[in-house]
């Protein structure tokens, strides 16, 4: 694949940006000058597929200039009016294309982040301040990044504690993240609070199950129902211990590129986004286990 295209569009003028260069032309395979209807052929055959979205982008401009000077006049007049026309005949190749890069600068960003996650597992699995379901010695780890006040966070909690009693090698480490603005804040607080008391679990439940109005009553009475010294917890949310914890957390979930939760770290093998299924996290879990 060369990106012959773009000396062929241009005619050795000043190249366009890249916004631009993405958003006119599509790439195609290079040919033999004599086989001008086998190009032509070849392009119709695999322009509407996006197939080509992956050489957008010229690594080498040398080998593309001495490509471009083996091309007559009239030859490079009929290139670029195959690409014109193809375009125009079918606009579906641009969006494959863009597609196509999407999807591989995603993939790319998340190979970097699972790098990341492979270099530093103990600030992703082994921190003393977060909770650990399931076996807190079990060997396949598994790292969730919720928000309390995240409904998709709400919807997976039954999930987890299926997934848990299914899998006795699993250690779920929580880690809570306030995203969602202030109330996300104190929620997390009163949760990290809790912890201190032993009670982190039986605290989380009781609050992100709570559909009241937010704010620090509402804490107060999920902690006299989860049994907490009331008092406590609420010095303890204002705590240093509660705001480093929390404060790590967030820079871990930074540092991985979180977008969304709740996200799931797989071990070291996968990143997953949204409220999945249970039975998708299932099989996320025994393909950890399978290639543990």
């Amino acid at each position: 694949m060369v990106c012959i295209w773009i000396n062929l569009l241009y005619g050795g003028q000043q190249q366009p940006n890249l916004a631009v260069m993405t958003a006119r032309a599509i790439p195609f395979q290079f040919m033999d000058k004599d086989t001008m209807q086998n190009l032509k052929s070849f392009f119709r055959l695999t322009a509407g597929t996006g197939a080509l979205a992956a050489a957008l982008f010229c690594a080498d401009s040398a080998p593309v200039r001495a490509a471009d000077s083996s091309f007559t006049p009239a030859q490079r007049a009929e290139i670029v009016n195959i690409m014109r026309n193809a375009l125009k005949t079918d606009p579906s190749i641009l969006s494959d294309a863009i597609a196509s890069l999407q999807n591989q600068a995603a993939a790319q960003k998340n190979a970097s982040a699972l790098d990341l996650v492979r270099h530093n597992k103990p600030l992703f699995g082994g921190s003393s301040t977060d909770v650990v379901l399931g076996n807190p010695q079990g060997t396949l780890n598994v790292v969730e990044f919720y928000d309390p006040r995240c409904p998709y966070c709400r919807k997976v909690l039954d999930d987890l504690d299926a997934l848990v009693a299914a899998e006795p090698d699993l250690r779920l480490v929580e880690k809570v993240i306030p995203v969602l603005g202030p109330n996300s804040t104190l929620d997390a607080q009163a949760i990290m609070a809790a912890g201190m008391q032993g009670k982190y679990i039986p605290f989380q439940k009781i609050l992100m199950a709570d559909s009241s109005a937010p704010g620090m009553d509402r804490i107060r009475n999920a902690a006299r129902q989860a049994g907490l010294d009331t008092d406590k917890l609420v010095k303890d949310m204002k705590s240093s211990a509660v705001t480093t914890a929390l404060a790590k957390n967030v820079a871990l979930a930074r540092s991985i590129n979180l977008e969304g939760t709740p996200t799931f770290i797989i071990g070291d093998q996968a990143i997953i986004p949204g409220a999945v299924s249970l039975s998708e996290l299932k099989a996320a879990v025994d393909k950890l286990k399978s290639n543990h």
